[in-house]
């Protein structure tokens, strides 16, 4: 089987601190793959050696069974990774309707006259039109990004990594700051994310997880600490032991 995407003995450190350790995991194309860990487990490390932010100290990471080890960020998006952020990475003074403008504009190589396009591309504008009918944006479209609800924000940049066309997504805690009387929304967006797009998932709140995934790694300092199907992990002492201070042997 060629995994939509692979980690194979990822290690990360900075000096003496080990923040990876032996990280092996394997992400079957299509699935909704969740990393759950307490804080400080490596979670977001984790992503960022995915995506090219940080380098590994050793261990290979595969996509498609392609190895992207040494391939820089913009080369692993073009490829078909993309990502969210735990803050938003938006530009405050461009609109959604601009702001995935540019993304789809980008991606189809016309990043450097993308305002033309967004006027003269039928098929761009049919895009764009999709993305924010999908992400509830259609009404706040020519806002200025720095001045929409918080929720709509997280939105929008989930829109924009969806307008890369990603095979895999990596959505690095979406509800993280999110008002409760926002977060259906963003709930929603998770759940109906296309299913040929493989999710790894990294989020704090359980019943997001526990909704979404089909399958959930559990990250402690850095290793791999179990894996499976939501129910089993859920019973697994060992994981209580870490979320609940329960006795257990870790």
């Amino acid at each position: 089987m060629t995994y939509a995407l692979q980690t194979i003995g990822l290690d990360k450190h900075f000096g003496g601190l080990h923040v990876t350790r032996n990280l092996s995991l394997n992400i079957a194309p299509g699935a909704r793959h969740a990393l759950i860990g307490p804080n400080g487990a490596g979670k977001t490390t984790v992503i960022n050696q995915l995506t090219g932010v940080l380098k590994s100290n050793s261990g290979r990471i595969l996509l498609e069974g392609e190895d992207i080890t040494a391939l820089p960020v913009h080369r692993r998006v073009l490829r078909g990774l993309s990502r969210t952020f735990q803050i938003n990475q938006l530009y405050a003074d461009l609109t959604p309707l601009e702001t995935i403008g540019l993304a789809v504009s980008e991606r189809s190589g016309h990043g450097h006259d993308w305002w033309r396009r967004m006027g003269t591309r039928s098929d761009i504008n049919d895009e764009i039109a999709e993305n924010l009918a999908r992400f509830k944006l259609l009404d706040v479209m020519n806002e200025p990004t720095g001045r929409l609800p918080y929720g709509k924000q997280r939105l929008l940049e989930i829109a924009v990594a969806i307008a890369t066309k990603p095979r895999v997504l990596l959505l690095d805690e979406p509800a993280a700051g999110v008002p409760e009387s926002e977060r259906h929304d963003i709930l929603a967006a998770v759940a109906n994310l296309p299913r040929d797009v493989t999710v790894l998932l990294i989020e704090h709140d359980m019943d997001l997880v526990f909704s979404f995934a089909d399958r959930i790694s559990v990250l402690v300092a850095g290793a791999l600490l179990t894996e499976g199907p939501p129910d089993e992990v859920a019973r697994d002492p060992q994981v209580k032991a870490v979320y609940l201070g329960e006795d257990a042997n870790v």
